[in-house]
């Protein structure tokens, strides 16, 4: 079953926050251990960039799809 649109708006930045917490209570050197790809601080500090980019792009290829159809 698929989540709508309003509930992923509020669900993927409370797991990004949440998994930016965990990392940062379990990570002894959090900010400056966060450098390394293997590490999991890495990746939830680029969840919560990566996601609102990802949407940002899609409703802008979307738009221009629309524009393009309906012109």
């Amino acid at each position: 079953m698929f989540l709508s649109l309003p509930a992923l708006t509020v669900l993927i930045p409370l797991v990004s926050s949440a998994g930016l917490l965990y990392s940062s209570s379990v990570e002894e050197n959090f900010p400056q251990g966060c450098t390394s790809t293997t590490s999991l601080c890495f990746y939830s500090l680029l969840l919560p960039i990566t996601i609102p980019v990802y949407v940002f792009f899609h409703l802008w290829t979307w738009m221009g799809i629309k524009l393009f159809r309906h012109n």
